[in-house]
């Protein structure tokens, strides 16, 4: 059971990529002091962990409604993981860039940094394939959502600590472990359809 909620935890952990928004948080808030930044970063955060939870409680309703296959959603999030997990190793030099003058609320940074689309995915899938298990899942979502939010926090720290080349090699990392994870997925989507 512990195992089962850590290495669930480890893959929300993964996509939601902590690593790879320090710059975008950082580039965001730059021109705030830190007492607003620190503010603006725990709502952000806030607001995200509400839209996750929502998903996974709401997962199977939603599948219910657009009479969705596990399947058919295990192997869309495995092609959306593969492509995030790319973009990840291969970053494009033209990034979109945010105004930093204005104070973000919920976008960019609750959604789609947080809440983006693979981890709305991912918890789908995963309350679909465990639906007795929803503590279970909703405490590996805390856990990846609370070292996630304590990344960000200290965003300018970690940047100071690691630079831009360490920050770039962890963020390489990540995407390499979630492109081996997207194609897992996409096996086991696969093997369903055929099995």
């Amino acid at each position: 059971m512990d195992f089962s909620i850590l290495s669930t935890a480890l893959l929300l952990f993964f996509i939601l990529d902590p690593l790879g928004n320090i710059p975008l948080v950082l580039a965001l808030l730059k021109d705030m002091d830190k007492a607003r930044r620190q503010r603006i970063v725990l709502r952000e955060c806030l607001i995200g962990l509400v839209i996750l939870v929502l998903f996974l409680f709401g997962g199977e309703t939603f599948l219910n409604v657009f009479h969705l296959e596990t399947d058919a959603v295990r192997i869309a999030g495995g092609l959306i993981f593969l492509l995030i997990g790319l973009k990840m190793v291969f970053p494009s030099a033209d990034a979109p860039l945010f105004p930093a003058d204005q104070e973000p609320l919920v976008v960019p940074i609750a959604l789609p940094m947080i809440a983006g689309p693979s981890a709305l995915a991912t918890l789908l899938v995963l309350s679909h394939n465990n639906p007795d298990d929803q503590y279970g899942l909703l405490a590996a979502l805390l856990l990846a959502w609370g070292v996630s939010s304590l990344i960000l926090f200290s965003a300018p720290l970690l940047y100071r600590v690691l630079r831009t080349k360490g920050l770039t090699a962890l963020e390489r990392l990540m995407g390499m472990l979630l492109l081996i994870l997207s194609v897992q997925m996409f096996i086991d989507g696969i093997r369903g359809v055929l099995g």
